[in-house]
């Protein structure tokens, strides 16, 4: 068999794993949704066990380790915390990995092979998951991250772009084509990785080959928009800023809450953007981004859109035709630039698709596009919803914070 055939036979079998997994991710995902539901509190049940000692219920037992405490979650349902005495934690990720975090010094359990190790302290980190810096920054953890995988004018978290300038963060290639040479130089230990990793298998497997522990944030696969922010407490097991995450995420919490008491403005929305195929990029109904549209008073026209789907993506593809026909007549549009370039004007819009001049919000002039720094504001959910909110209601609302209409 000649090379090039090779290649295409391993591209066939990446490809066929890759969406076995996703499958495996959004069954996983329903199951831990409904045991959260069930335990709505998310305390963990303290029983006796034959001998009288107090164990956590459904904690994994782990050699020469006791489990002391499930830690609670309000929102997220793609991973669960366990500390044990001594220090250690153990975090299982929606994805089917758990990793053991072992504190400085300590010995690692016998009979770990089913866990991903990650050692303390952690001081130089490789962060592939963008999204994911502004919680080390709200966290004051930035100091933990050594490398990242975008370059210093990429990133909108200012913090993170003044400790480039300054080299305190390397830029370390790509998430696809990381620079393993400068990874070894610089002993960094372990990589955070957002679900894309998925689509490069042999990434992961090289990485993890060098001693590099792979951690896969799973957090795009929440359904609430306070559940992306609640893995800020995912990073702080990891950088003991515990005390530091919780208080930021109360203060989110209680944000987010009151902006709850929105009344519905009764405002269609359709959010999207267009692929270079032409087809319309739209967010799947129970994904978070339609969740904050509807607590800022808006209703999402795709209602019952990607539930039937094995996928875990957050995002489905639907035909121009099939956009046309469900949101001509919604009053908003916003455009997602967090993925395609922004827009400018409503013509670049229409060049995109002639449709689009006999959409409603086109006549109208209700057409927004999103700034490119709102993926990676999973801190600040509250500011963002409040950004539609002030959308939905204020008729002379120009640019915002993360939005601003075209014409």
């Amino acid at each position: 068999m000649s090379i090039q055939n090779n290649k295409r036979l391993l591209k066939l079998i990446y490809t066929y794993m890759f969406v076995l997994l996703l499958t495996v991710l959004s069954a996983c995902g329903k199951e831990i949704n409904e045991e959260r539901n069930d335990n709505s509190s998310g305390d963990a049940e303290v029983i006796e066990d034959t001998l009288g000692n107090e164990i956590i219920s459904g904690a994994p037992v782990i050699d020469g380790l006791t489990c002391i405490e499930k830690l609670p979650l309000d929102y997220a349902v793609y991973f669960d915390i366990y500390r044990y005495e001594g220090g250690y934690s153990l975090i299982c990720v929606g994805d089917g990995r758990s990793y053991l975090v072992i504190p400085e010094n300590a010995d690692i359990p016998e009979n770990t092979d089913d866990y991903f190790i990650i050692r303390k302290p952690l001081n130089n980190i490789y962060l592939a998951s963008s999204a994911s810096m502004a919680l080390f920054d709200s966290m004051n953890a930035l100091d933990t991250i050594g490398m990242t995988s975008l370059e210093a004018d990429a990133w909108y978290v200012d913090n993170v772009r003044q400790a480039m300038e300054d080299e305190e963060i390397l830029f370390a290639g790509k998430y696809s084509e990381p620079d393993y040479e400068l990874l070894l130089d610089e002993e960094c230990l372990l990589a955070i990785e957002n679900t894309m990793i998925l689509h490069t298998p042999e990434i992961q497997e090289k990485l993890e080959e060098l001693g590099i522990t792979v951690f896969i944030d799973c957090s795009s696969y929440e359904d609430h928009p306070l559940a992306r922010t609640e893995w800020i407490k995912v990073y702080a097991e990891l950088t003991d800023r515990q005390d530091e995450a919780l208080s930021f995420f109360e203060e989110q919490k209680k944000y987010v809450t009151e902006l709850s008491d929105y009344e519905s403005t009764g405002k269609t929305v359709a959010y999207f953007y267009v692929s270079e195929s032409g087809s319309v990029i739209v967010r799947k109904s129970e994904d978070y981004i339609p969740k904050m549209i509807e607590i800022a008073g808006g209703d999402y026209i795709f209602d019952d859109l990607g539930s039937d789907e094995a996928s875990a993506s957050s995002s489905t593809n639907v035909t121009m035709e099939e956009f046309y026909n469900t949101a001509k007549d919604v009053d908003y549009l916003i455009y997602n630039s967090t993925i395609d370039n922004p827009l400018h004007s409503v013509d670049e819009l229409i060049e995109k698709n002639a449709l689009f001049t006999d959409f409603k919000a086109v006549q109208n002039d209700n057409v927004w596009c999103t700034e490119k720094n709102m993926f990676q504001a999973t801190d600040v959910i509250g500011s963002i919803i409040n950004d539609f909110h002030t959308v939905f209601t204020d008729e002379n609302a120009e640019k915002l914070d993360f939005m601003y209409r075209i014409h």
